[in-house]
């Protein structure tokens, strides 16, 4: 009797210790479920999971207080001034994107800054140099141009020599030349801006305080985690419009311009290359000339950061996720008239007649590029969007379409789609 007494006591202590064991993986479950369901996502394994943890982190520490967003009441749109920062990277389409924002009188637009830093401390590779980036757009946001010094070795900085000069439109008109007018809405002509007196960068810094709307555009910041501090200083506030495109595209464009992007495309490449992953694409292929090998190699870390952006945006907190825009290149030109309109309407900026004019005649121009490719000019939106289709043989599309898959799925864009563009 006694010992059939023991068994039964036995047995339910084991069943009472294996139901405390469980409770901790129920509650777990019901947790991430409750989470799911709140961001209105399907309860399916993450396909990368270690990089969703990652950069979850970055949201995790110093966001809540008394439980909820501290910065959620630190910017007032209709009052306060706005900072942008259009997050690209190279042959994106970003110099019209870009355009788009020179081209409104409202808008404070400075054209890659940070190819100063790069030009500089060459060949410094690129994860190196992103505290220095970071430091330079946190200077300029505040419209403190003395940190452009620290790149330009014995040159006198003027407004001869930054943000695109000759065609900008702030350093080409009133008060600081006369070359243009600021209300004029059309490309500034190069060689009128080229005449015009050079100005101190104080003068510069004295208009840059006048307008209501600050942009920045680069291709040299890596990945959005750099721009973290200065999203979370309530000073700066930094909203963040971000450009992609089909990924064949880019590589079809990279490669037109290849010689040009050597430099840039080393030290992206260095930047990855304590990595197994990567430690092949330092390694130039005997089968094409170096230029070629570094630009399309640098395609696939493209890709990676891109995802890594993704992430980045789908684990940050509700305010970070309205101070920030995805657009593509494709719908950008396909669709002018509407996708001026979104981006103005999250700049706080307006739209008129003359703008919307601008941006449809900038695409429904003549060709697809010109023998300038950094050159901005009225192009072809549908040959520029379908060129890659004529221009890369099938092992570089399957190449791309391989480790951009991921990035491809998200965005939209289908594999060896040949009927119309996605």
């Amino acid at each position: 009797m006694k010992r059939r007494l023991h068994k039964k006591y036995l047995i339910l202590i084991l069943a009472y210790s294996g139901l405390l064991l469980l409770i901790p993986y129920v509650l777990d479950y019901r947790d991430k479920s409750a989470q799911q369901a709140g961001h209105g996502l399907p309860q399916q394994q993450s396909r990368c999971p270690e990089l969703e943890n990652t950069v979850a982190l970055l949201w995790d520490n110093g966001y809540k207080v008394n439980g909820s967003d501290a910065p959620e009441h630190a910017f007032n749109r209709s009052q306060s001034r706005i900072h942008i920062y259009l997050h690209a990277t190279w042959r994106t389409g970003s110099s019209f994107l870009g355009e788009l924002f020179n081209q409104h009188p409202d808008a404070f637009y400075l054209y890659e800054p940070m190819w100063h830093i790069w030009q500089a401390l060459y060949p410094g590779d690129a994860a190196s140099l992103q505290g220095a980036v970071r430091d330079m757009m946190n200077a300029l946001y505040r419209c403190d141009f003395s940190v452009l010094k620290l790149y330009a070795g014995s040159q006198n900085i003027t407004t001869s020599f930054i943000f695109g000069w000759k065609m900008n439109k702030v350093i080409c008109s009133e008060p600081l030349c006369d070359a243009h007018k600021r209300h004029e809405i059309g490309l500034v002509k190069e060689d009128q801006c080229a005449k015009c007196q050079k100005r101190d960068i104080r003068e510069l810094e004295r208009e840059c305080k006048k307008y209501p709307v600050m942009v920045i555009k680069g291709v040299r910041v890596l990945d959005l985690s750099t721009l973290v501090p200065l999203m979370k200083d309530p000073a700066i506030n930094l909203q963040i419009i971000q450009l992609f495109r089909d990924p064949r595209a880019v590589h079809n464009s990279r490669l037109k311009s290849k010689q040009a992007l050597v430099k840039e495309s080393i030290q992206v490449l260095r930047s990855k290359k304590q990595a197994d992953k990567y430690k092949r694409l330092l390694v130039p292929s005997s089968k094409v000339n170096r230029a070629e090998s570094y630009v399309s190699s640098a395609m696939e870390l493209i890709c990676d950061n891109w995802l890594s952006d993704m992430m980045l945006v789908m684990n940050a907190p509700p305010w970070v996720r309205r101070n920030y825009l995805r657009i593509r290149y494709e719908d950008l030109v396909l669709h002018p008239m509407e996708e001026l309109q979104r981006l103005y309407r999250f700049s706080n900026l307006s739209t008129f007649p003359a703008l919307e004019k601008f941006a449809l005649n900038m695409t429904h121009g003549r060709g697809y590029s010109s023998d300038r490719p950094f050159l901005i000019s009225s192009r072809d939106a549908k040959e520029a969007i379908y060129a890659w289709r004529e221009r890369l043989n099938v092992e570089q599309i399957n190449q791309v379409e391989a480790y951009c898959s991921e990035v491809m799925r998200h965005l939209g864009y289908q594999k060896n789609s040949v009927d119309k563009a996605t």
